[in-house]
């Protein structure tokens, strides 16, 4: 069995009613991927600062997904010759 290990750090700054977090992921091999999320809370709502830490987050990640497989895709292409379209959406 051939075990590997990748790690995601994500970081989050408040300021105001704007939450912002960058997660980076961080291959075995040394790459990098990072993503970026932002999340504003309405001044209606009820300030909770856990559901902004979330929100950004969130979309942090799916920013990060996005990115990860964009570079499968790019790799599958270089490899096989083809570029798998449902990979990417």
């Amino acid at each position: 069995m051939n075990q590997k290990m990748w790690t995601v750090d994500i970081s989050l700054t408040e300021e105001g009613d704007v939450t912002r977090a960058v997660a980076i992921l961080r291959t075995d091999d040394g790459r990098e991927f990072l993503g970026e999320g932002v999340a504003r809370r309405n001044p209606a709502d009820i300030p909770s600062p856990q559901i902004g830490d979330e929100l950004a987050t969130a979309r942090a990640m799916s920013e990060l997904t996005h990115k990860l497989l964009e570079t499968v895709a790019r790799d599958i292409e270089e490899t096989q010759g083809a570029r798998p379209e449902h990979l990417v959406g």
